[in-house]
């Protein structure tokens, strides 16, 4: 499982990175960012798809 994030829709609201620092960081304007290559380490699938589900943009996908 992978995840990433359209730059396109993302508007730097920042849940991604509070929900799942493991799986996000932020750029230097605040905007979501895939930390690494977006591989979701095991156990760490529920907490991936809770990004998802609370990025008001939809900017989060799971491959």
């Amino acid at each position: 499982m992978k995840v990433r994030i359209d730059p396109k829709r993302c508007q730097g609201h920042g849940r991604c990175y509070e929900l799942a620092p493991e799986l996000f960081g932020d750029d230097e304007e605040g905007y979501g960012k895939v930390i690494g290559d977006g591989a979701v380490p095991d156990g760490e699938e529920r907490t991936a798809r809770l990004a998802v589900a609370n990025c008001p943009e939809r900017a989060i996908e799971i491959l």
